[in-house]
């Protein structure tokens, strides 16, 4: 198998990392091998949050380079936008619809863009945008939403749906289990 590049960006505690802590985790389970980083920056503070996993027979690198992602993962769609540059042509961007206003457009030094998903399907011809908060909050927690985006990717991964099921389940721990089971198939359906 070649490499599988996945970048996935949001906002500081959207469950970025848990995201891509369930990918990597997926993948290893199924044998293959897998490399995984993140930039956290300010993100306690609501900054931008970016995580690259890596997945394929071998691989020698975490990092994923700018036009050579198979999937970006988006929790939020102005950073679907900042980090676009990294899909390779051809490449698929699932991003959540809802709109978290960085620090700069809350303290009034800026302007959220209006046109956000334009520009996104002006980029990208294989972007979607889901209502990932609504999915989340009917399978019955809004924190839910990094499982809900890891659910509307798996037809798209070189992994399969019943690995990540199971991975979900064992580093839910218990805790949300239901809930996050409940997220995933919502985020497949659609």
């Amino acid at each position: 198998m070649q490499i599988f590049n996945i970048v996935i960006a949001g906002v500081g505690g959207q469950g970025v990392l848990m995201a891509s802590k369930v990918l990597a985790e997926s993948a290893l389970v199924s044998g293959m091998d897998v490399k995984q980083n993140e930039v956290h920056g300010m993100a306690q503070r609501g900054g931008s949050v970016i995580s690259f996993v890596r997945i394929g027979d071998q691989v020698n690198s975490p990092v994923v380079m700018p036009g050579s992602a198979d999937l970006l993962i988006s929790f939020e769609p102005l950073e679907a936008l900042r980090y676009i540059h990294y899909l390779k042509p051809g490449g698929r961007l699932i991003y959540s619809k809802v709109s978290i206003n960085p620090s700069t457009v809350a303290s009034g030094l800026a302007i959220y863009p209006d046109d956000v998903e334009q520009q996104i399907a002006a980029i990208c011809a294989e972007a979607q945008g889901i209502e990932a908060l609504a999915i989340a909050r009917e399978a019955g927690n809004g924190k839910a939403v990094n499982m809900v985006m890891v659910g509307s990717v798996m037809k798209h991964l070189p992994l399969k749906e019943e690995v990540i099921t199971e991975v979900v389940k064992k580093i839910s721990q218990g805790k949300g289990v239901e809930v996050n089971l409940k997220a995933l198939a919502g985020g497949a359906a659609a």
